[in-house]
């Protein structure tokens, strides 16, 4: 009995000590792996500390560089601007010294040490934007010599037919085919437009010159070219190409029409009277009056104003014009004209619309004659031909004379219209913008007249427009009174 219980006591005291040993053991593995935890937290803190460190270091190193190039790129920019005005300085006196007595060429310098100045200073803009873009990461070094600039661009485009024409080379004869005029003609129309349509350079591109902007013009009237085409063939974008038809042609229509197209003086007056009335012996005629239609593509308003019945039942397709009249002297010039009326108007209607018939009433015209078709009244100032059938000898020959003067009017449309080709088709120009580009035509035609330049025989056109005659063609007893002495008289 005794021993059954010493060895459960003993038993007891064994199971204590094993598990007081393993309760140790356990204490002795958990405190192993704390340390461990412990330590490597230590190592990941170490390590942030050493790259927040290394990129401190790294930041101030780039800051510092990129101070660097910025101080380098200002003092190159300083350097660069300083030369450049220098020698923009030394060369404006140098030209204002040696051209002080020739003040054409002396504008010709300053022009061109302006235009090479701005080309100089887009070089620089160009080089410093890309040094920026290069050197400063994105352009922050630009920025900070002066603000973002843009860089010059320009698309490519081929010029050689144009600098061919343009060069001192180019045949006289090749030139005037081209341009319907001959190299005098031309460069007297780009003096007295230069300097209306001439343009300053801008630091994006060079300004066109202004030969240039009068060619394209020029070109794009004598030949009725698409724009598409004349784009290609001067190197220009075609809206470019748009803008620069329109802007010759008014700069044509302000300047040089009250130059060119202009009623005649009394000296003037007296010569008209005395080649017409050696031309048909009718006295007192000073001028030859003709109404021709250019077309047009339908308007988007009013198209049945614009409508031309009779062009459309000769032709059987439909079509739509404006109407331009205009009076002649003996050599063919115009001396007044009226342009933009609809199509649809008949020729007496359009006349009253004139200014013509404005001056008219208001005495301008008195005792002298205009000599019209037979889709024109008969009035105080206005001669036309007999129209009723069953003529007489003497009025069969009074419409021979009438006719010989009428033919001189019928002959100047003609070579207007085959000078310049773009009214022989309908153009794109805008309806609004049409009656510039038509009164451009007429005083280039007064100019090529008057300057004796010669048409190219190949550049034929026949003339047809259809005459309406009037419900009233006699508008005042008092013509036809004198209209009858005329007649006697012949």
């Amino acid at each position: 009995m005794n021993e059954n219980i010493t060895n459960t006591g003993n038993k007891r005291k064994r199971r204590r000590k094993d598990r007081h040993n393993n309760e140790d053991d356990n204490d002795g593995i958990g405190s192993k792996q704390e340390g461990h935890k412990v330590k490597a937290l230590n190592e990941i803190i170490t390590s942030l500390i050493l790259l927040e460190e290394q990129e401190k270091c790294d930041q101030e190193d780039w800051d510092k560089t990129h101070q660097e190039e910025k101080m380098l790129l200002e003092a190159n920019h300083k350097k660069r601007t300083r030369a450049m005005f220098d020698y923009y300085s030394n060369l404006q006196d140098s030209y204002d010294s040696v051209d002080r007595s020739d003040g054409l060429r002396k504008r010709k310098s300053r022009a061109a040490t302006a235009a090479a100045t701005a080309a100089a200073a887009a070089a620089v803009v160009a080089v410093e934007s890309d040094n920026s873009n290069r050197k400063g990461g994105g352009g922050g070094g630009a920025a900070g010599a002066g603000g973002p600039q843009r860089r010059l661009w320009v698309k490519n485009r081929s010029t050689a037919w144009w600098d061919q024409c343009n060069s001192a080379e180019f045949p006289e004869e090749e030139f005037r085919k081209a341009f319907r005029m001959g190299k005098e003609t031309f460069d007297l129309i780009c003096n007295d437009l230069s300097s209306v349509v001439a343009k300053e350079n801008t630091m994006l591109r060079d300004a066109v010159p202004v030969r240039q902007r009068v060619a394209v013009c020029i070109w794009r009237l004598a030949t009725g070219e698409p724009l598409r085409l004349v784009s290609k063939r001067f190197g220009l974008g075609i809206s470019t190409c748009h803008k620069l038809v329109l802007e010759v042609c008014s700069a044509i229509k302000s300047v040089l029409m009250p130059k060119y197209v202009q009623w005649p003086d009394e000296e003037a007056l007296r010569r008209i009277k005395d080649e017409f009335e050696s031309i048909s012996g009718i006295p007192s005629v000073v001028g030859s009056m003709y109404t021709t239609h250019i077309p047009i593509i339908a308007p988007k308003i009013s198209v049945a104003a614009y409508f031309n019945r009779r062009h459309t039942e000769r032709n059987q397709k439909t079509s739509y014009s404006i109407t331009v009249q205009g009076v002649v002297d003996p050599r063919g010039v115009f001396t007044d004209v009226c342009i933009g009326w609809p199509g649809s108007m008949p020729d007496d209607q359009v006349l009253e619309k004139s200014a013509l018939f404005k001056r008219a009433c208001g005495g301008l015209l008195k005792d002298v004659w205009i000599v019209g078709s037979c889709g024109y009244p008969l009035m105080d100032w206005v001669l036309v031909p007999y129209t009723q059938q069953h003529l007489t000898w003497t009025q069969h020959a009074f419409n021979e004379k009438i006719g010989e003067i009428q033919r001189i009017s019928k002959e100047a449309f003609a070579r207007l219209k085959r000078r310049w080709s773009c009214l022989q088709k309908r153009t794109e120009v805008k309806l609004q913008d049409l009656p510039v580009v038509l009164g451009a035509c007429c005083v280039l035609h007064n100019i090529c007249e008057v300057r004796n330049e010669e048409m190219d025989p190949d550049l034929r056109i026949e003339l047809i427009d259809d005459e309406m005659v009037p419900e009233v063609g006699l508008r005042s007893y008092l013509a036809a009174f004198k209209g009858s002495r005329l007649v006697k008289n012949s």
